[in-house]
C-alpha cells in the first residue's frame, strides 16, 4: 500500500515540539550501540533492512522519551514514520499506539487508516511487532477481518508480518481463528521473517487458546511447512512430540 497524507486537523508541523523531540531523541544516541543494532536488525547489503539508520538508542529511553511526546500530531508523525532513522519510526508507532487506546472512535480510524497508508515504512520485525496487534488488530476485531487476509498475500513482506502479528490481538482473547486462517496464507511464505512470525503465532495458539487446534494445524502442514516456522510452534511441545513432527518433517 503506498503511502499518502492521512487527514488531520494539523495542517503544518509545528517546529518546536517536533525539533525539541528530535534534538532530545539525538541526545541519547550512542555510536556504539548502534552499530551493534545495524548488525542485529541486517541492514547490510542485500538483507532485508538494506540501509536503515541508526542513533543507538534502547527502546526504554524511546518509549520513556515518548511520554513526553505522546500529543504529537499526525502530521508530526508522518514526519517521523517516513524518516530514514529507525528510532524515529519507531517513536512514532509506540505515539501511535497511545493516541489510538486512548482515542475515540474518529481518532482510531483516522490512526487505522494512516497506519495502513505508511505500511512501506513499518519496515522492520520491531517496528510491525510493537504496533500490528494494537491498531489493526483492534481496528477490525468487531468488523470484517478480511483484509488480513489481503494483507498476507501482499508481496511487501511487512504488510503480510502484519497481517500474522495483528492476529495476537484475538489469541490473547483466546480466539484461534483468524490467526489460523492467516497461518494458511503464510505456511509456505519463502522468507525467514515469515516462518518466524507464523511458528510464534501457532504456539501462541497452543499456549492461549488451544493446543488441538494448533495440532490439527500442523497435522495438516507440519510435512512441508518450513523447518524454522515448525520449529517455533512446537517450542512448548513434550520432548517426545517435538521429536516426533521434526523426525517426520522435511
Amino acid at each position: 500500500m503506498k503511502s499518502s497524507s492521512p487527514q488531520s486537523k494539523s495542517k503544518e508541523i509545528n517546529p518546536v515540539s517536533l525539533q525539541s523531540f528530535r534534538k532530545e531523541l539525538n541526545s541519547l544516541s550512542d555510536p556504539v550501540k548502534a552499530k551493534t543494532l545495524r548488525r542485529f536488525f541486517k541492514t547490510g547489503p542485500g538483507e532485508y533492512a538494506e540501509g536503515d539508520q541508526f542513533l543507538g538508542v534502547t527502546v526504554p529511553k524511546t518509549r520513556q522519551l515518548i511520554k513526553k511526546y505522546h500529543e504529537l500530531s499526525l502530521f508530526d508523525l508522518k514526519s517521523l514514520i517516513q524518516s530514514k532513522i529507525h528510532e524515529e519510526r519507531l517513536a512514532s508507532l509506540l505515539i501511535l499506539v497511545h493516541q489510538y487506546q486512548n482515542g475515540d472512535d474518529s481518532i482510531r480510524k483516522e490512526i487505522f487508516d494512516f497506519y495502513l497508508a505508511n505500511t512501506t515504512h513499518i519496515n522492520n520485525w520491531d517496528l510491525v511487532d510493537s504496533s500490528a496487534e494494537h491498531i489493526v488488530g483492534s481496528y477490525l476485531q468487531p468488523l470484517d477481518k478480511s483484509l488480513l487476509a489481503k494483507l498476507a498475500r501482499s508481496e511487501n513482506l511487512w504488510e503480510r508480518r502484519i497481517a500474522m502479528l495483528s492476529t495476537f490481538r484475538y489469541i490473547k482473547r483466546g480466539e484461534a481463528a483468524e490467526a489460523l486462517k492467516v497461518a494458511e496464507f503464510l505456511v509456505k511464505d519463502k522468507h525467514d521473517l515469515i516462518h518466524k512470525a507464523v511458528g510464534w503465532m501457532l504456539r501462541e495458539v497452543g499456549k492461549r487458546c488451544s493446543v488441538r487446534q494448533e495440532e490439527a494445524f500442523l497435522m495438516k502442514h507440519y510435512r512441508t511447512m518450513p523447518r524454522t516456522m515448525l520449529r517455533y510452534a512446537i517450542e512448548r511441545f513434550p520432548k517426545t512430540r517435538r521429536i516426533f513432527f521434526l523426525k517426520n518433517s522435511s
